[in-house]
């Protein structure tokens, strides 16, 4: 008799959602982290009074996490304290200058009216637009598998709605975003979130200029830090009877004839279980955990034919005064073009770049909870390739961090140099190493179209019999709500074939 009904490796958002899901089926569930705390990127750690966020920084389209949560017959809002943001996001240009754009509609058309009485008007098509697309596709694509062609299939049967923005799988975000906008200005202030899928805007698919309109339904940081989300599932799993060891690395999952068995620790240890499910990057999973000697040869060169997505660099600043800032999210952005520029000739070309550009989080705009009185937290992410030329991480990441934080004083963040208190830093090598992320990556695989849906690793494995997959590197893709949707559709699929 096996020692669990079923063993999950990793405790990130995917897993930990989908393991309480699988104990409120009454099975006997134990989750599996390497690590000291739940979350993964969506996490939260101390430092000398201040509490900062590993990854993650607010969560929004929130539809697949309500309905986690209703399924464990709570709720969402009731488990976590949620706080609205508005507004959005504050762009702050090299000048100085900066254009904040509310949470309402209305108010981000009158912002951008000034700017472009046209493309104020072109806004709420935009919005329209997209508005309908969330409509008629969140449901269907976040609660759905898509392991095959068939899934897609019955998707798209059963809401035909989907088919309308076909056409965005064909396009790129730049140029959605260029169709609705033609002031320059206007088309800035649009060209980062591109990088919320890992790409440019150039190479990120055209459905991802969605999130210039979602983020207007609701952005929300949760009170006590992003980790208070996996804290929920871990609390309300625990109640029904699942177990969660920390700091517990897997080494390898155990397979006979193509079935799992269960795992086996760092330490030796074996547990027996008939069915596994993984958080872990897909990449790792198959290569390494399981081995290549398991996988038909036609898995093996498709695990390996995949890319892992972009890796950034966070900077953690504890500070003794408040930052003069306005939003709880603040982004130095560049051009369009800029933004293409920087993936090509440095991302790509292992260059850390030396315009400073990126995201700046104040979670003690929402929760001042979060620092000693009268301090304040910023996290800061700086886009960085995993592998330096001709330099390592570990020698240039306090330069790194000083520049960042003396050129960000300078237009974004005035005297900020001078209120520093708490720096940590997080690069790319440092998330491999604490979260076993392969290259740093921070949405699992790379998201672009050959790598969604039904060509992203399945949740239920083609090739391993029992084998479940959650996480940013399955469907529906990397973040919050993403990962989360992850878990409850794996807890679905084993609810169906694992009676």
């Amino acid at each position: 008799m096996a020692d669990y009904d079923v063993i999950v490796i990793g405790a990130g958002n995917g897993g930990i959602s989908c393991a309480a899901l699988l104990a409120k089926q009454g099975r006997k569930v134990l989750v599996l982290e390497q690590s000291e705390r739940v979350g993964g990127c969506c996490s939260t750690f101390e430092k000398d009074g201040y509490h900062f966020d590993v990854g993650a920084s607010i969560v929004e389209v929130i539809y697949p996490i309500e309905l986690a949560f209703k399924m464990l017959g709570t709720e969402f809002q009731k488990e976590v304290e949620l706080i609205p943001c508005d507004p959005i996001y504050s762009y702050i240009f090299r000048d100085g200058s900066r254009v904040n754009y509310p949470l309402s509609l209305e108010g981000t058309a009158e912002v951008i009216g000034k700017l472009n009485e046209a493309d104020g008007k072109q806004w709420y098509k935009l919005a329209d637009y997209f508005a309908e697309m969330m409509k008629q596709t969140i449901e269907a694509f976040f609660t759905s598998p898509a392991n095959n062609m068939v899934d897609m299939i019955k998707m798209v049967a059963k809401n035909p709605g989907i088919l309308k923005f076909l056409p965005l799988f064909a396009t790129s975000y730049q140029d959605v975003i260029k169709k609705y906008f033609k002031d320059e200005v206007v088309q800035q202030t649009m060209s980062f979130q591109s990088f919320y899928c890992g790409l440019p805007p150039e190479l990120a698919p055209g459905f991802i200029a969605l999130i210039p309109y979602s983020e207007h339904e609701g952005i929300y940081y949760p009170r006590g830090g992003m980790i208070q989300i996996p804290q929920a599932f871990r609390r309300i799993g625990e109640s029904l009877g699942m177990e969660l060891r920390l700091n517990t690395k897997v080494e390898k999952v155990l397979v006979r004839n193509r079935k799992v068995e269960g795992v086996r620790l760092a330490d030796g240890t074996e547990i027996t279980s008939d069915l596994v499910v993984s958080n872990v990057n897909a990449k790792k999973l198959y290569l390494e955990y399981i081995g290549e000697e398991h996988l038909p040869w036609i898995n093996r060169i498709g695990m390996k034919s995949y890319e892992v997505s972009m890796s950034c660099m966070m900077m953690y600043v504890g500070c003794d005064y408040r930052p003069p800032l306005e939003a709880h999210h603040s982004l130095t952005i560049g051009p369009l073009q800029m933004m293409n520029d920087f993936w090509y000739n440095e991302y790509k070309n292992g260059q850390i770049p030396e315009d400073v550009y990126g995201l700046i989080c104040w979670p003690t705009e929402s929760d001042p909870a979060l620092a000693p009185e009268g301090h304040h937290v910023l996290n800061i992410m700086g886009m960085g390739p995993y592998k330096l030329q001709g330099k390592t991480w570990d020698d240039e990441k306090m330069r790194v961090a000083e520049r960042f934080i003396n050129e960000l004083s300078k237009f974004a963040i005035p005297d900020l140099k001078d209120h520093v208190t708490v720096l940590e830093v997080s690069t790319p090598l440092d998330f491999e190493r604490r979260l076993l992320s392969p290259g740093g990556a921070i949405y699992g695989l790379q998201m672009d179209i050959p790598a969604q849906a039904v060509f992203r690793p399945a949740s239920r494995s083609k090739c391993i019999k029992g084998l479940y997959l959650t996480g940013a590197s399955t469907h529906p893709g990397g973040g919050v709500p993403s990962t989360i949707a992850s878990g409850l559709i794996a807890s679905t699929l084993i609810d169906k074939y694992e009676k």
